[in-house]
């Protein structure tokens, strides 16, 4: 399951209790076309990779956290960023696009 992340608060904690898992983030925007098109997609494998208990999904509304938006560095949307050991300055990984084929390659880095 993606959480979405209600406020930056909330997003510095799961980053926080997530330890040494990795935490897949999806930067969105609700007025984003191709966020909208790969959010679904996303979702899907968040949903295939529940098992794994080595990573956590979870969505970040730009206009709703942007400190968030603005500490992680998001010039574009979709953005799926991955944040290991509560370091928000320096993202593990980084993928910008819709690109379902990519954000699966991305995400079985994590996964194996």
């Amino acid at each position: 399951m993606v959480k979405m992340v209600a406020n930056d608060a909330e997003f510095d904690q799961i980053l926080k209790d997530a330890g040494d898992k990795a935490v897949i983030v999806d930067f969105t925007a609700s007025w984003c076309g191709p966020c909208q098109m790969i959010g679904p997609k996303f979702a899907a494998i968040a949903e295939e990779n529940s098992g794994n208990g080595n990573v956590i999904f979870i969505k970040v509304d730009v206009d709703e956290c942007e400190e968030t938006a603005a500490k992680c560095k998001i010039e574009a949307m979709p953005t799926f960023k991955v944040f290991k050991n509560n370091n928000t300055d320096k993202a593990d990984a980084e993928m910008v696009g819709a690109n379902e084929a990519k954000l699966r390659e991305l995400v079985a880095k994590y996964t194996q």
